[in-house]
């Protein structure tokens, strides 16, 4: 009997309001972990044969909310979505903390699949294993609290909800209805998968929420002495990690801009500042409501609730994290925490990614800088700082409106269009866009080299710019993206993580398996990292990377850091190709990294040997 899961999904058909059970083999359990792992496995088998024709805006795309063989065992709560992702054209694995986790478990199954394209707008209603598809119509159009109270009022026939204020539920705002690229998914009002774009994802197939509710017992596990007694290891560590538990990721606001010179300043034309009105103390004292606040079963509680009252409105969010605090303030000109935190509950409320979103406009803020484009463009005038003028920018984005519409297709394929609208070489505007195959990065740099990723962690990444999964040197440790391709299917959060033998170990007592640090570094990974860079590189239909081209840093990086401890500090061509092929060789893949037809028989994924053949016939090689 599998330990740690149930070797079942639950398989929804939007197009036929139909659903079924779609088994999966502890082997592949085995091979493939769970979470990111599983997706990328589940994505290759039904989609693979043919990945380039697949529009992730389209029908034929499918979208997976996973769990992993820690979710419910594992101190805190994370859930994996993932589908081919409008962003990328690739796989994405994207996490979000929610309860519909351990629902999900708790009802008999790992996951969903969810296939199609309702007619009109709807929301699941899912109970047990037993699936409801409910009309949307009136919650269409709805923003993030509102849309909550709404799917109270629409469940609370289930007393099991007592007095919490909205059901366990995972859902889409205006920017997923509309498909704008930097769409997240959400849940708990200030949570996001926001890598990827899959709430663009949900919006196509008229998809506006999830609630899931389980009633039954978690799957058994392997070694239950074993297992309570890491738990409870475990969790003594994480309590011991009081300066996260205090300030959280804010504390990041000040130090990372001033101590390690990697904070975005004005869609990254610097990195460096002083300006202590943009710090964690400031935070607390104007922000925060509540210091404490955690998701189920996490005992570091490194969440803040913040709300600001600004021109009669008020702002609620969380923070705001470090990620969305630097790219909706220093990165668009705003040192004042209050303007920073309500550009990031605006974001929450429209169901944007803040980390895309804000590298978007920070782009956009820039060619209005240098006259690229002007007000006969957007309508009105937009500069760094001035935060009304984002603010309707933004919702422009999540609706579409006016010049909204071009940005609202992501920082890249923006910058496409607008190459094309003004007639000038592409290269003339991706000079500015900040972004690696698709994704905008996330704000840590790599010039002063004093934060964590390495000069190669965005450009060879198979998740492009996500700062959680940055691929790094040596391949067999905890450095490299493999590590992250390990949490995200296990699935769990990357704070409450301990080192990598502890978490193998944990794993372990609740499976069995026995997975070693040899076997995680130079089988599973490579395996899960070798399938998703395989997709990455099939593309379509509208984008194809060229890895000769695209592996790359955005040319920003590139430029000198214009002030601070580290002036004058860049990326290195040629320390960049230098990682990049000692990274491909410890990959197994070849000098374009390109997997090689023995790593995947090697991996068990020979069935992929014809698509790595398409992929060099495309590229001429």
């Amino acid at each position: 009997m599998p330990y740690g899961y149930w070797g079942r999904l639950l398989d929804i058909d939007l197009s036929t309001s139909s659903s079924r059970e779609y088994s999966i083999s502890s082997f592949i359990y085995r091979m493939f972990i769970g979470g990111r792992g599983l997706a990328t496995w589940i994505l290759w088998r039904e989609l693979g044969s043919r990945w380039e024709e697949i529009d992730p805006l389209g029908p034929d795309n499918i979208l997976l909310v996973l769990t992993g063989p820690l979710t419910g065992y594992y101190p805190g709560i994370k859930l994996a979505i993932s589908g081919k992702s409008p962003q990328s054209n690739g796989v994405v694995g994207s996490t979000l903390s929610s309860e519909v986790a351990v629902q999900l478990k708790s009802m008999g199954y790992d996951g969903l699949i969810i296939r199609g394209r309702a007619d009109s707008p709807v929301y699941l209603y899912i109970e047990d294993g037993s699936v409801e598809v409910h009309d949307a119509t009136r919650l269409w159009g709805l923003r993030g609290v509102d849309l909550l109270k709404k799917l109270r009022e629409e469940t609370k026939k289930n007393s099991r909800d007592g007095e919490s204020p909205w059901p366990p539920a995972l859902y889409i705002g205006p920017a997923g209805e509309n498909m704008a690229r930097s769409a997240s998914v959400m849940a708990n009002y200030a949570h996001a998968a926001g890598y990827g774009g899959y709430g663009a994802v949900m919006g196509s197939k008229n998809l506006k929420a999830i609630v899931a509710r389980g009633s039954g017992p978690l799957p058994h596990v392997y070694d239950p002495d074993g297992f309570r007694a890491i738990r409870s290891r475990v969790i003594s560590d994480v309590l011991k990690r009081t300066s996260m538990r205090y300030w959280g990721t804010p504390g990041g606001f000040y130090s990372v801009g001033y101590v390690t010179s990697s904070e975005p300043i004005r869609n990254w034309q610097e990195e460096w500042h002083d300006r202590r009105e943009f710090s964690v103390e400031e935070a607390e004292t104007r922000l925060w409501r509540k210091r404490f606040w955690a998701d189920w079963g996490c005992p570091l509680a490194c969440m803040k609730l913040s709300v600001v009252e600004k021109d009669d409105r008020i702002y609620i969010t969380d923070g705001p994290d470090y990620e969305m605090g630097a790219y909706l303030g220093p990165n668009l000109g705003i040192f004042d925490v209050e303007d920073a935190a309500s550009l990031s509950a605006l974001a929450d409320e429209l169901g944007l990614c803040g980390i895309q979103v804000g590298n978007t406009v920070g782009f956009a803020v820039e060619l209005f800088e240098k006259g690229i484009i002007g007000v006969e463009d957007l309508g009105y005038e937009i500069s760094w700082g001035d935060v009304d003028a984002l603010h309707r920018l933004i919702e422009d984005i999540a609706y579409r409106r006016g010049f909204g519409r071009v940005l609202a297709e992501g920082t890249y394929r923006a910058a496409l269009l607008i190459a094309k609208l003004k007639g000038v070489r592409e290269d003339e505007i991706l000079r500015y866009a900040v972004q690696s195959k698709g994704i905008g990065i996330g704000a840590h740099g790599i010039r002063s080299k004093k934060d964590y990723p390495q000069p190669i962690a965005y450009a060879a990444s198979v998740q492009g710019g996500d700062h959680t999964s940055v691929a790094g040197l040596p391949v067999d440790s905890s450095d490299s993206e493999t590590w992250s391709v390990f949490l995200d299917s296990a699935v769990i959060c990357m704070f409450l993580a301990t080192d990598d033998e502890t978490m193998l170990d944990y794993l372990n007592s609740i499976t069995g398996w026995k997975l070693g640090r040899e076997e995680l570094y130079k089988e599973v990974g490579p395996r899960i990292l070798s399938l998703q860079r395989i997709m990455l590189l099939l593309g379509g239909p509208d984008i194809y990377w060229d890895p000769r081209v695209h592996d790359d840093n955005p040319p920003r990086f590139y430029e000198p850091l214009p002030s601070g401890p580290y002036k004058g500090m860049k990326a290195s061509r040629e320390e960049v190709e230098k990682m990049k092929k000692e990274y491909y060789t410890g990959m197994g893949w070849d000098e374009y990294g390109i997997p090689t037809e023995d790593t995947l028989k090697k991996l068990k994924i020979g069935d992929a040997i014809r698509a790595v053949r398409k992929i060099r016939e495309r590229l001429g090689l």
